[in-house]
């Protein structure tokens, strides 16, 4: 239930009209997004009823995606790695082509985002922040040779065991994303902090902002108008000027 003084909206087109209008009068505009964003690209996310929490497998996937279970269970981790975080086939939707062209347009100064599938930078975004990486990238632990996802896919650099390795040197490849165990790369947090703070307008979408540290960012935000876009409740909705409980590629519709 949206508290006193918040805007509540439910109509995706209603959204949708209301988000052009805080982007047109806002001159520091930053996005900061989760895996809501990217379902509309067929990308599961991990806490709605299809999410990878609510689907069986040997091991859970927040152990598999632990750097612990990466470092003891190797070829386990990159079967789960390969076949459910890749997602090679996915497209941008509405919301990753309408932020690239608020981008394009001066109306956008960031985006921040807890994904890992690289698709705002496919829209066209320039200036993403990825608070836990990248399945694009992946690299070798020993040379700092870097493969991108496709070859990841592919197998054509793993060893007997299933593990990758790297042709040069024979080291251990690792993808450049953040497991649980692991911190957050400072200088990306860094920089997310800072245009979060720079911020007049902060539109948080498609996370239910559970997942710290990066859920904790929005204490930063300093500007006038907070909104937040998801389908569910979320623990900041409070703190929000607007609420918009519809579909987040269609509120981007504009």
């Amino acid at each position: 239930m949206a508290m006193a003084g918040t805007t509540a909206i439910t109509d995706a087109r209603e959204a949708a009209h209301e988000l052009k209008q805080l982007f047109d009068a806002h001159k520091r505009s930053v996005f900061f997004g989760g895996a809501g964003v990217s379902t509309a690209s067929g990308i599961p996310d991990f806490r709605s009823q299809d999410g990878l929490y609510h689907q069986h497998f040997a091991y859970p996937p927040e152990v598999m995606l632990s750097h612990s279970f990466y470092e003891t269970h190797p070829a386990e981790f990159f079967t789960f790695y390969r076949g459910r975080m890749i997602a090679l086939g996915a497209q941008p939707n509405q919301c990753h082509r309408k932020l690239a062209e608020l981008e394009r347009a001066g109306k956008l100064a960031a985006v921040v985002t807890q994904n890992i599938d690289g698709l705002h930078q496919e829209a066209g975004s320039k200036r993403v922040f990825e608070l836990h990486g990248s399945v694009h990238r992946n690299v070798c632990q020993q040379c700092g040779a870097v493969y991108p996802a496709e070859q990841m896919v592919s197998r054509e650099l793993e060893d007997a065991a299933g593990i990758p390795r790297c042709p040069a040197c024979g080291g251990r490849i690792k993808p450049d994303v953040v497991l649980y165990e692991e911190a957050l790369d400072d200088d990306v947090l860094a920089g997310a902090v800072h245009a979060i703070m720079q911020a007049d307008l902060l539109v948080v979408g498609g996370t239910s902002l559970v997942v710290y540290p990066a859920a904790g960012l929005i204490r930063y935000f300093e500007g006038d108008t907070l909104v937040i876009v998801n389908r569910g409740p979320t623990p900041q909705d409070a703190q929000a000027d607007v609420l918009m409980s519809c579909d987040i590629a269609q509120a981007f519709a504009f």
